[in-house]
């Protein structure tokens, strides 16, 4: 074994200590790997004790996968005398577990102490668990900016005397399909470089937002790139480093579509409720003329045939008027209110005629949405349940879930066959009704985004459940 420390006295021994002490192994090995000498810090970082290792051949201790890299690194400072080599390698511990170490080789070869090759090592397993994790995360994060369907962007964020400039990092494949952009022709540059001045002071508006609130930011914004690529839903993300946002991370969503579909909508509603008011000023004037002559020929004559006249306008005018509701009810809510329900029920009971019928209200709520809308649906449901049921019908509302509330009766009920059906418009088994009850009634649940399902009561009658209820 070579001695570190016995050929130059009080110096060797100085030397020696250093050695002994330091945290690093020092480890003097032959060329062909045999080993002479190990620091005592090799029972703290492998478990063995020196003597094990001595005379041993360290090759003897790796796996066959880094063994040519540190064979390698002894052929190249035995060639270049005065170099060293670093190089990383696996090596098994005494208890039979592997760690990773790093080895710096220098050539000591004739060096009247040391003479061999001179080895410093060092652990660094947990320095390549950490390479590995980001390994894993690099490849996680290019899956998914391959494969995610929404659109990815990233900016760098430069802070300067002026305020934050922003410019284009990187674009993930799916933003480049989407809007024929590429990372290539947008990297470095600035949203008014790339989009023009108008759009891109707008689009840095929103990043200066972003930078500002610390934290995600999301909205909806128009910008035309393509012809089906015009209206975006964007949130954007910033990178916070060492107190400062560094990079925003985009993630958007091509809504052009969707957009487009409700702009299509929100005419097709307004041409209906121009259609239907339309109709409904144009029937209404010759409709009270009739209705007038008719009850001046009631008081004058007596005739079988004024009764069912009478009975067959006023059903016109009912007509007109669920046509009317049809059409306007069913568009969207978007001014909703908090109400007590009981009084909303008993305001609805008190319109319609209810004859020997009996209301009970099981749960005490508060919901919000449209008043005026709500009111029309639960007419419709009571006057349905009327229709269809016994003069004495019993007719019961509460709650059965977080957001769900239910309206049944002890009527006849509904087939399961006729549940679809009675949903369209103009269906009705009731006399005289006018088969738009329960399409209004399924329209304004719509509006509120609600989703009613039909069902037996326990009763044996029609049960109506609607859930998603915004229940305060």
């Amino acid at each position: 074994m070579a001695d570190v420390g016995g050929r130059d006295g009080d110096s060797g021994e100085f030397y020696r200590k250093i050695v002994e002490q330091a945290a690093d192994i020092a480890t003097i090995i032959d060329t062909d790997g045999t080993i002479t000498y190990v620091s005592p810090s090799v029972r703290d970082i492998l478990g063995y004790d020196p003597e094990e290792l001595v005379g041993e051949n360290g090759f003897g201790f790796q796996p066959e996968d880094t063994k040519t890299a540190v064979r390698d690194g002894i052929q190249y400072v035995v060639e270049n005398p005065g170099e060293s080599r670093t190089v990383e390698t696996k090596f098994r511990r005494a208890d039979d577990t592997w760690c990773w170490i790093e080895v710096t080789l220098r050539n000591r070869l004739n060096d009247p102490v040391i003479d061999g090759i001179l080895v410093i090592s060092r652990d660094i397993s947990e320095r390549k668990r950490g390479q590995q994790q980001l390994q894993e995360l690099a490849t996680e994060y290019k899956t998914l900016l391959n494969n995610v369907v929404d659109s990815l962007f990233f900016l760098d964020v430069q802070s300067t005397d002026t305020g934050p400039v922003f410019r284009f990092k990187r674009l993930s494949p799916s933003y480049e399909q989407q809007t024929g952009l590429t990372t290539k022709q947008v990297r470095r540059k600035t949203p008014e470089e790339v989009f023009g001045e108008d759009r891109g002071a707008e689009l840095t508006a929103n990043y200066r937002r972003c930078v500002r609130a610390r934290e995600p930011i999301s909205y909806e914004e128009e910008l035309p790139i393509a012809e089906n690529a015009r209206f975006w839903s964007t949130i954007l993300a910033p990178v916070i480093t060492a107190g400062e946002v560094t990079e925003i991370i985009g993630i958007t969503r091509n809504i052009t579509e969707r957009v487009k579909q409700e702009q299509r909508l929100k005419h097709q509603n307004e041409r209906l409720d121009e259609f239907a008011s339309l109709v409904s000023h144009d029937l209404r004037n010759p409709l009270n003329v009739a209705q007038g002559r008719a009850d001046l020929l009631a008081k004058q004559y007596e005739s079988d045939h004024t009764d069912p006249l009478i009975r067959a306008l006023d059903r016109m005018e009912q007509l007109i008027e669920d046509t009317l509701t049809l059409a306007r009810q069913g568009q969207v809510v978007s001014e909703l209110t908090a109400f007590t329900l009981t009084d909303l029920i008993e305001e609805c009971w008190q319109a319609v005629p209810t004859d020997e019928a009996r209301l009970v209200v099981e749960d005490e709520l508060t919901i919000r949405g449209g008043r005026t809308r709500l009111q029309n649906l639960f007419e419709n449901l009571f006057r349905n349940a009327i229709e269809h049921g016994r003069p004495d019908v019993t007719v019961r509302i509460g709650r059965c879930g977080d957001r769900t509330i239910y309206v049944e009766d002890d009527g006849p009920g509904i087939p399961e066959d006729s549940r679809e059906s009675v949903l369209e418009p103009g269906h009705t088994s009731a006399s005289g009704g006018t088969g738009f009850g329960l399409t209004i009634v399924n329209s304004i649940a719509k509006a509120h985004g609600w989703t009613m399902r039909i069902m037996d009561s326990d009763a044996g009658g029609a049960r109506f459940e609607f859930q998603n209820v915004d229940i305060v």
